[in-house]
């Protein structure tokens, strides 16, 4: 005898449950499992864009709030280096009316000039620059006229006089130079 006539198991056809019970033939049966799954398909590659877009704008959005804080930031730290250098500029400034007192008064200065030398290195390590501005046309982005005299012989608009020097700082004016422009009469 053989074990397979001795089994107590009964032999069970399993269907699935995408299979039905038709009374069609295999291939109409099979070609709607197709359209059904094509079906699927397309639904599922829609969804697929769907993510995709809005993965797209969560990175943009994503890149534009990293680029808007870089900018807040750099603009904060900015801010607080321009304030010192103000404060810087008006230590500076006394330094060189002093020196301009003691040349004036034939007092030796050389002491005085070495602070103001390694102060103007300090200014051209920071890239804080001095606005030329003698003989200049005004311009107000650079320059603030704060007196006007009369000279035919000149241009209107030209810088005469530089009462306080002005400066710039990684192209920003952060002091705007104080001047004496001319019209003419």
């Amino acid at each position: 005898m053989s074990s397979e006539n001795n089994s107590d198991e009964i032999p069970i056809n399993i269907i699935s449950e995408k299979q039905t019970y038709s009374e069609n033939s295999p291939e109409e049966s099979s070609n709607k499992t197709v359209e059904e799954l094509t079906k699927l398909l397309d639904e599922e590659k829609a969804k697929v864009s769907e993510y995709e877009d809005k993965l797209k704008r969560i990175l943009a959005d994503f890149e534009n709030q990293n680029k808007k804080t870089q900018s807040d930031i750099e603009k904060g730290v900015n801010t607080k280096v321009d304030e010192f250098i103000l404060d810087f500029l008006k230590i500076y400034d006394d330094f060189i009316r002093a020196k301009e007192v003691l040349s004036g008064n034939k007092i030796n200065s050389d002491g005085l000039d070495s602070i103001l030398k390694n102060m103007d290195s300090l200014l051209k390590k920071y890239h804080v620059i001095p606005i030329e501005s003698l003989g200049e046309i005004f311009n107000p982005n650079l320059h603030e006229a704060i007196s006007i005299i009369t000279d035919p012989d000149l241009d209107d608009n030209t810088i005469t006089k530089e009462i306080r020097k002005g400066y710039i700082s990684h192209e920003r004016v952060i002091r705007p130079t104080l001047v004496e422009i001319s019209k003419k009469g």
